[in-house]
C-alpha cells in the first residue's frame, strides 16, 4: 500500500511539475511568435491589398494575437479593424507596390455606417488611378453591393445568389411565451416611443413603433439606392421595381440589368488580378490582407508634438460590474477621457461612440467627462453605426457631433423593467418565499412578488426625472430650446439624414473627417493619434482568451447566428433598473 501511494503521489507530482513546464514554454513560444508578427511588415512590388468583408469589422482592431490564430501556418490573423483600414486604404493610395484593392463580397454586413466609411475611403482612393476589382463566389448581400459599386469592375461567380429585395427589421416579442411561463414584465416608461420593453408586453409593434421605424429605415434605403443609381447609373426607379418585382433570380440577371460587370470563375478572376497587376500567368496574384499591411509602416518628414486623442466608447454602456467583455465600463471610458484632456500635448479629442445605450448611471459618468473636457479643449463626437439613447446621452456635450447618414441615432428616452416571477416560482415550481424586513419596502424590486402600487409611482418619479435630465443636457449640448428637443425626444430613433435635419448632428462624416474636423478646432496642421483607453498587453489578453472568452467563442460556435439572442438576453439579465437605451436590438437585413 505504501508502495503504491508512493508512486501515485510521483505520479501526480509530475503531472503537475510537466504541466507548468509545458504551460512556460507555451508561453515563451506565443511570445516568440508574437514578436515576429509585430515586425513591420514588407510588402512586394505589384501587391494587391484584399479586404474580405466576410468577417466582422470592429470600429478599433484589437491587439489580441489569439483571436484568430491559425496553428497551421503559425500566423496571426486578427481582423482588422475600422481605424486601420481605413489608415491602409489611405497608404494604399500612395504605396507604389499596391497596384489595386480586391474587395471580397459575402452575406455578411459590419454595419451601413461602417460599409460606409470605407466606402467614402474607397472612392478617396480612386483618385490615385489604382484599380478596384469586388468579386463573390456564394452569395452577396445589398449591403455589400452598396459597397461594392464603387468598384471598377464588380464579378460574380455564375452560381452567385445576389439578394436585392430591400430593407426590413424584425423584432421578436416575448409576451405569450413569458405568460406561458409565469414571468410579469413590470415596466416604467418615459416616451411614446421608447418600445424598448414592447417585446416583453406586446405580440407587435405599436403604430408609434412602427412609424418610427419606417421612417429611419426608409430614409436608410433611399440613401442606399442613391448611392449605387449614381455609380451604376441605373435609376433609382428601376432599382426599387427590380427588388419589389424580385427580377434577380440568378448571376445572369444582375448581369443582363446592368447591376454587375461580368461573371468569372475564381480562376478567371485570377487571371484577371494578375494581368491588371502586370504579372505573368505563372505568376500568383500577391494578395496582402489587411492585418499584414496595418505592419507597413509611413516615413515621417519630422516627428510631430501635437496629439489627437481618439476614445473609443464601444458596447452597451453598463455599470463598471456588469461591463463585461463585449460591453463598455463607464469607469474605464472616463479614465480614458480625463487622461487626454490632462495631457497637454492632446490638442483635441475624438469620441468614437458606437452603443445602443444602457445604464443611466454609467451614461452619466462619461456624459461629465465630456462636458468638462469640452470646456477645455475641442470634442468632436463622431457616430458610428449605433450612437442612440446612452450613446447620444454621453456624446450631448461634445464640441460638434457627426454622423454618417445611415447612423441611428436618437432615442432619447428612459425605461425601468423588473420581471416578476411569482406564478412561475409558486405555482408552477412550487416555490414560496418569506421574507422578515425591518421596513415597508425592504424587498422592493425583488423578483418574486409584484410593484406595489407605491413602489411603481416611485420607480416613474425616477424615469421622470431622469428623462428631464437627458432632455436638458441635450437642450445645453446643441443650444436648442427644451421644448424643441422635447417634439424630438420621446424615445424615437431616427437616421442620420433625419438628426442632420433636426440639429441632433452638425454634419455628415466618418471617424477620418471627425479627426480632421478636431485638428481644424484644434488650430493644428500635423499631429500623431493617441488611442485611448490602451489595450491590454498580449499576454493579458492570452490569458482572458484561456478562460472566459473560450466559452463565449463556443457558444457562438454552437449556436451560429443565433448567439446573438444569447447574448443579448445575456444584457437584458445584467440591466440595471433604470435604462436609456434603444428600443429594441436594431438589425436591418
Amino acid at each position: 500500500m505504501k508502495e503504491f501511494l508512493k508512486y501515485t503521489l510521483a505520479a501526480i507530482l509530475g503531472f503537475f511539475v510537466s504541466s507548468v513546464i509545458i504551460f512556460f514554454i507555451s508561453l515563451i513560444l506565443f511570445g516568440a511568435m508574437l514578436s515576429a508578427g509585430q515586425k513591420p511588415a514588407v510588402i512586394r512590388k505589384n501587391s494587391v491589398l484584399k479586404l474580405d468583408l466576410n468577417q466582422t469589422i470592429p470600429d478599433r482592431s484589437s491587439n489580441n494575437p489569439f483571436e484568430n490564430f491559425d496553428p497551421l501556418n503559425f500566423e496571426f490573423t486578427t481582423p482588422a479593424g475600422l481605424n486601420d483600414i481605413l489608415k491602409n486604404i489611405e497608404k494604399a493610395k500612395h504605396d507604389d507596390n499596391i497596384r489595386g484593392i480586391y474587395i471580397e463580397l459575402g452575406p455578411l454586413s459590419p454595419g451601413f455606417a461602417t460599409l460606409e466609411e470605407i466606402r467614402n475611403a474607397l472612392i478617396d482612393f480612386r483618385e490615385s488611378g489604382k484599380f478596384i476589382v469586388s468579386y463573390s463566389d456564394e452569395l452577396i448581400s445589398h449591403a455589400a453591393y452598396y459597397l461594392a459599386t464603387v468598384s471598377d469592375k464588380i464579378y460574380l461567380s455564375p452560381i452567385t445568389e445576389f439578394q436585392f429585395y430591400g430593407l426590413r427589421s424584425e423584432i421578436m416579442f416575448y409576451k405569450n411565451a413569458l405568460e406561458k411561463l409565469g414571468v410579469e414584465v413590470q415596466v416604467i416608461r418615459h416616451g411614446k416611443f421608447k418600445s424598448a420593453v414592447e417585446p416583453f408586453i406586446q405580440e407587435q409593434m405599436s403604430e408609434a413603433s412602427r412609424e418610427q421605424i419606417m421612417t429611419y429605415m426608409g430614409a436608410i434605403w433611399d440613401y442606399l439606392v442613391k448611392g449605387i443609381e449614381e455609380e451604376r447609373n441605373i435609376p433609382a426607379d428601376v432599382l426599387n421595381r427590380i427588388a419589389d418585382n424580385l427580377e434577380i433570380q440568378n448571376a445572369d440577371d444582375a448581369l443582363r440589368l446592368g447591376l454587375i460587370d461580368g461573371l468569372k470563375y475564381e480562376d478567371e478572376l485570377l487571371d484577371e488580378l494578375l494581368n491588371l497587376s502586370d504579372l505573368s500567368e505563372t505568376q500568383s496574384v500577391r494578395f496582402v490582407n489587411m492585418s499584414k499591411y496595418t505592419g507597413v509602416e509611413v516615413k515621417k518628414e519630422k516627428p510631430v508634438d501635437n496629439k489627437i486623442a481618439v476614445v473609443y466608447a464601444l458596447g452597451d454602456i453598463g455599470m463598471d460590474l456588469t461591463g463585461g467583455a463585449t460591453g463598455m465600463k463607464p469607469g474605464k471610458i472616463a479614465k480614458a477621457i480625463r487622461e487626454a484632456r490632462a495631457d497637454s500635448s492632446v490638442k483635441a479629442i475624438v469620441l468614437r461612440v458606437n452603443s445602443h445605450g444602457g445604464s443611466v448611471i454609467g451614461s452619466e459618468a462619461i456624459w461629465r467627462e465630456v462636458k468638462v473636457s469640452s470646456e477645455v479643449k475641442p470634442v468632436v463626437a463622431s457616430m458610428g453605426n449605433v450612437a442612440a439613447s446612452g450613446g447620444y446621452y454621453i456624446l450631448a456635450p461634445a464640441t460638434r457631433v457627426l454622423a454618417n447618414p445611415v447612423t441611428i441615432t436618437g432615442s432619447i428616452g428612459v425605461f425601468g423593467i423588473i420581471p416578476n416571477a411569482q406564478e412561475l416560482l409558486t405555482r408552477k415550481i412550487g416555490v414560496t418565499f418569506d421574507v422578515v424586513k425591518t421596513n415597508e419596502h425592504a424587498d422592493f424590486g425583488s423578483f418574486y412578488r409584484p410593484l406595489k402600487p407605491t413602489e411603481r409611482e416611485y420607480l416613474q418619479a425616477g424615469i421622470e426625472e431622469n428623462y428631464e435630465e437627458f432632455v436638458q443636457y441635450v437642450a445645453d449640448g446643441r443650444d436648442m430650446e427644451v421644448e424643441k428637443v422635447k417634439e424630438i425626444a420621446e424615445g424615437r430613433v431616427w437616421s442620420g439624414i433625419n438628426a442632420m435635419d433636426i440639429h441632433l448632428i452638425d454634419g455628415f462624416g466618418g471617424l477620418n473627417e471627425a479627426i480632421d474636423l478636431a485638428a481644424e478646432l484644434a488650430g493644428i496642421e500635423a499631429w500623431d493619434i493617441k488611442e485611448l483607453p490602451a489595450q491590454p498587453d498580449p499576454m493579458e489578453q492570452l490569458l482572458k482568451s484561456l478562460t472566459g472568452e473560450v466559452s463565449m467563442r463556443l457558444i457562438k460556435k454552437e449556436l451560429g447566428g443565433a448567439a446573438r439572442h444569447y447574448v443579448n438576453l445575456q444584457q437584458i439579465l445584467s440591466m440595471d433598473r433604470i435604462q436609456a437605451r434603444l428600443p429594441y436590438f436594431i438589425e436591418l437585413y
